[in-house]
């Protein structure tokens, strides 16, 4: 057991945890595992990854050039994509849902537990967004088989 991020909420291996603002599953599964998963999910939801993010790489790469010398990660990437349906009927219901678009999902190893990778997204607001919430979990749980 241990705190994720800084957050409320512990987090247990295999189970989910939600704190005020993400949902995380963690697995003794490898990052290359979780991820090939993960774009795996996605492609075969019929969804586009819009982009990866190499987050933990550029945090690594840039650290001594803001002062700092604390590895954050071993690894970190967000992805992000999209749904034309869900995002149409969410934006239908209330425009400003478009703030939430594109959607993501990140997968990292903290170097203090590094046989942990976590995969998770932000939990969305009550009412049509949770639609959102429900694809994001369905794509994360497929990535880790769980």
């Amino acid at each position: 057991m241990h705190k994720f991020l800084g957050a409320a909420a512990l987090v247990f291996a295999g189970s989910m945890v939600q704190a005020s603002d993400m949902i995380t599953y963690d697995t003794d599964q490898s990052f290359d595992d979780v991820t090939f998963g993960l774009e795996s999910a996605i492609t075969d939801a019929g969804l586009v990854i819009d982009s990866v993010s190499h987050t933990g790489e550029m945090l690594e790469r840039t650290k001594a050039d803001v002062g700092s010398d604390v590895k954050i990660f071993e690894h970190a990437d967000i992805y992000s994509f999209c749904s034309a349906k869900i995002s149409r009927e969410v934006m239908e219901a209330d425009p400003m849902n478009v703030v939430f678009c594109p959607y993501d999902i990140f997968v990292i190893v903290r170097p203090e537990t590094p046989d942990v990778t976590t995969i998770g997204f932000r939990s969305y607001p009550d009412g049509a967004m949770k639609k959102v919430e429900a694809l994001l979990d369905g794509i994360a749980k497929a990535a880790i088989a769980e």
